[in-house]
């Protein structure tokens, strides 16, 4: 067996995705949605595994985070008091020839201060563009039956600021002490000016993030803490190092509530790009909202009786960008036998099928052991069963979903009430008995190759 795990091309990544049950276009009988995508049986297994995994390492691990689910429409005055309203843009220009906009600050030419040089990257033409205009991503809406500025809302464009306007609330009703964090994942909202390369840049996308409340004077040595555990953690569910890099914004490059940033970049199918960020956002957001409330967001040290507004560090990642990432990562092709095959190297607990169950024919009592087998398993695990085609071709479906184990009923089955387990990556096989199958594949999943 000859593996390659070469970088995978967007366009078969794509492919297998549509093909598998993983990711559909939006709308697609309408022609689709630019840059909206639905998630299918698959696809949802996998974004709930991930989620499930995030949620278990900044949560359930420590006795100092708890959970937060902040509604997706806030009072305006949130995002008036964090910048958002005011700041949150990118500047937008459009070809005069063809009229497609773009983002002035992607155009590497317009970038360097030579618009006149500037292509335009669909038609082609030079220098032909508008001078940059500075474009909000908030989608807004009206809440209640009236079209007017008093009934202004907003998508939110970020599920952070959820945490910071229930600061007061969590310290009280959960009795945390500093440091402690509040972690959320939820729905995110930005309408991008350019969105693309399939679900890295989306209008609608979820993040998972957690806000973690330190001293001031302490913000450096929790940011060094929280930068090595994400590392931990993004190689833990199976992302190889080499494709995992480190970037350090650069002073000027900050946003406007960063005292420090860097970003996780993760070698895409198109490049490097980022894909979760640890941010010292200071006491920037919580000064915010206390001067404009008018309620204080203070902590209150007992033991001292000193008072202080907390620092923020950050840990933000986006679900549908760690989803394309673990996908990409996980593609393979192999030559077996003289044929090409494709395999998700998923790890074991994060598939979206946790094993699949064949009859070997379907006669002599085979197709009836097996859907018992399911039966048994179903409660605890994620099972499909197959009965149509080759036993071959049944493998190969499986190996392309991530299925780490498949389990066949034969004519052996039948006589000592074993079965045959298949290993996806070794594609070795060993006879368990049907009894003890759930225990075995438990305890694989969980195991060396699993958790």
């Amino acid at each position: 067996m000859t593996s390659e795990n070469k970088q995978v091309a967007m366009d078969q990544l794509v492919s297998l995705c549509k093909r598998r049950g993983f990711i559909y276009q939006s709308s697609d009988i309408y022609g689709g949605v630019q840059s909206v995508y639905d998630y299918g049986p698959l696809g949802v297994e996998l974004k709930q595994n991930l989620r499930d995994a995030w949620w278990r390492a900044m949560v359930r691990e420590h006795d100092e985070i708890v959970g937060l689910d902040a509604g997706i429409l806030m009072h305006p005055q949130v995002w008036v008091t964090s910048g958002h309203v005011g700041t949150f843009s990118d500047p937008l220009v459009e070809c005069l020839n063809c009229h497609r906009r773009f983002r002035a600050d992607e155009l590497a030419e317009m970038e360097a201060g030579r618009p006149e040089e500037q292509g335009c990257p669909v038609c082609g033409t030079k220098g032909k563009f508008t001078e940059p205009r500075q474009f909000n991503l908030m989608f807004k809406t009206f809440m209640g039956p009236l079209d007017d500025d008093s009934a202004v809302a907003y998508l939110r464009p970020e599920t952070a600021q959820g945490a910071y306007v229930n600061f007061k609330n969590v310290l009280d009703s959960s009795r945390v002490k500093v440091p402690f964090g509040i972690a959320q994942v939820g729905k995110a909202f930005r309408n991008e000016i350019t969105p693309g390369n399939f679900i890295f840049r989306t209008r609608e996308f979820e993040q998972m993030e957690m806000q973690y409340f330190v001293e001031p004077g302490t913000d450096e040595e929790w940011f060094e803490t929280w930068k090595e555990r994400r590392r931990a953690w993004l190689a833990e569910i199976g992302l190889r190092d080499e494709r995992v890099r480190i970037h350090e914004h650069a002073e000027d490059k900050l946003a406007h509530y960063a005292k420090r940033a860097i970003d996780f970049e993760y070698s895409f199918p198109f490049g490097w790009n980022e894909l979760e960020g640890v941010h010292n956002r200071t006491d920037f957001d919580l000064s915010r909202h206390q001067e404009a409330s008018g309620k204080k967001l203070e902590y209150v040290d007992a033991p001292t009786n000193s008072r202080f507004v907390p620092f923020v560090i950050e840990t933000a990642i986006g679900l549908n960008r760690l989803l394309l990432a673990v996908l990409s990562d996980a593609y393979h092709e192999e030559e077996v036998e003289g044929e090409t095959r494709v395999v998700l190297r998923l790890k074991p607990s994060l598939a979206p099928t946790s094993a699949a169950v064949f009859p070997l024919v379907k006669k002599d009592g085979m197709p009836e052991m097996a859907e018992s087998i399911v039966a048994d398993l179903r409660p605890s695990l994620s099972v499909f069963y197959d009965a149509g085609g080759s036993i071959g071709r049944r493998y190969r479906r499986q190996d392309e979903t991530g299925t780490p184990f498949c389990v066949t009923v034969d004519g052996q089955s039948m006589e000592d009430g074993t079965v045959t387990v298949r290993n996806r990556d070794s594609l070795s096989q060993d006879r368990v008995s049907a009894d003890a199958l759930r225990g075995v594949l438990q305890e694989r999943l969980h195991g060396p190759l699993g958790e």
